[in-house]
């Protein structure tokens, strides 16, 4: 629905026009002005003033610049959620696409901070507790109980300085087969910390490893009791994985808000625009005799 109220501002001049028989008039305003107490006709000589239409032709001007731009509010709202909806003077809206936008954001950079600094610890702890020369001696001394067609003096897993030669421990992890799932990534690898607290087979590599569990029955039951460095460990890579998830969905409930926040944005400026349109210019209306010229406005409200 759409109202349009047209109204006078001020009268800014009259003009009148005299025939013969106004001659009163005249003589009026020589011998000086006759009062009637009617302000109107006292000041303009007229005893009512019709209302003219405003026309395009009499300089109708539609008030424009304080239109708003969906296309710069979307823009805004995607840079900074809510800045949009400010631009477009939607003032509740702006806060609490703003007060989203930060506390999303806040949420993802905190929780990955957690997540940095809990990897810091786990791994450290990794670092002081898990030894990969214990893990594969362990490994060469019971390959009959893991896989007894292995042949060991096949693989040279150890080098003179009895350092661990890594391509040699994998290549000996594949020919075990079995319940050695995996091969050992390199040292300082993220896989490498993740699978020395995941599968049972690296148990052994742990400090307070039991060497007497020679099976993968005897090492889950072990693990499943609870109480070991392995289990430890794999609790506190898990925390650091939750502070990761929950980073990463803070992430995108921001970029969310960012999108939702353009779109409003751009909606809420066209809503502007469209709720208040404002033209002015100036009418001339004839009332009997008299001509008077005023600045005029018109509002259209729509709702």
């Amino acid at each position: 629905m759409r109202v349009r109220i047209s109204g006078c501002l001020c009268l800014l001049a009259a003009f009148t026009t005299s025939s013969p028989a106004q001659n009163g008039e005249m003589a009026a305003a020589v011998n000086g002005p006759v009062l009637t107490g009617n302000i109107h006709v006292d000041l303009f000589g007229t005893t009512s003033l019709s209302a003219g239409v405003l026309t395009q032709e009499q300089g109708e001007v539609p008030l424009t610049p304080d239109k708003k731009s969906p296309w710069l509010a979307a823009g805004m709202s995607l840079l900074i959620p809510g800045s949009g909806e400010f631009y477009a003077e939607s003032y509740w809206k702006s806060a609490a696409f703003f007060a989203v936008g930060v506390a999303a954001w806040t949420v993802a950079y905190t929780q990955n901070q957690k997540g940095d600094d809990q990897t810091e610890s786990f791994e450290a702890y990794a670092r002081e507790h898990w030894d990969v020369s214990q893990y594969a001696q362990w490994t060469i001394d019971n390959i009959g109980s893991l896989n007894a067609s292995v042949e060991p003096s096949e693989f040279t897993v150890f080098d003179p300085a009895n350092n661990v030669n890594w391509s040699e421990l994998n290549r000996l992890e594949r020919a075990i087969g079995g319940w050695y799932s995996h091969t050992l990534p390199a040292f300082g690898e993220q896989q490498y910390y993740e699978l020395i607290g995941k599968y049972q087979q690296y148990y052994q590599g742990w400090a307070d490893a039991n060497p007497s569990l020679t099976t993968y029955d005897a090492v889950t039951n072990r693990l499943d009791a609870g109480g070991t460095q392995f289990t430890y460990y794999s609790a506190e890579r898990g925390k650091a994985n939750d502070f990761y998830t929950t980073s990463s969905t803070a992430v995108t409930v921001a970029v969310v808000t960012h999108v939702l926040s353009s779109v409003d944005a751009a909606w809420s400026a066209s809503s502007y625009n469209k709720q208040i349109e404002a033209g002015f210019g100036f009418e001339k209306a004839l009332d009997g005799p008299i001509f008077v010229s005023y600045p005029a406005f018109q509002v259209s409200i729509g709702f």
